[in-house]
């Protein structure tokens, strides 16, 4: 498949898993749920590299603890 400008390159559920480094049922509960775009090829989902794109850099971060915040053990 080339990499022509204007077109969309759309990647199976597993390649969306590697990218993510998530099991293949975090990507199709995320695709179930609306939250990734995806189309249905038959009975399989590809998702838009655009989509998965906008998808990482918009989702939350979780960011380390400011120093000193430390959680005590009980």
């Amino acid at each position: 498949m080339s990499d022509q400008p204007g077109r969309t390159r759309y990647l199976t559920v597993v390649e969306v898993a590697d990218v993510m480094r998530v099991s293949k049922m975090t990507v199709y509960r995320l695709v179930h749920s609306g939250e990734l775009p995806a189309v249905r090829v038959g009975r399989s989902f590809r998702v838009p590299q655009d989509a998965l794109d906008h998808y990482l850099a918009t989702s939350m971060t979780v960011e380390p603890p400011a120093t000193g915040e430390h959680r005590r053990s009980s």
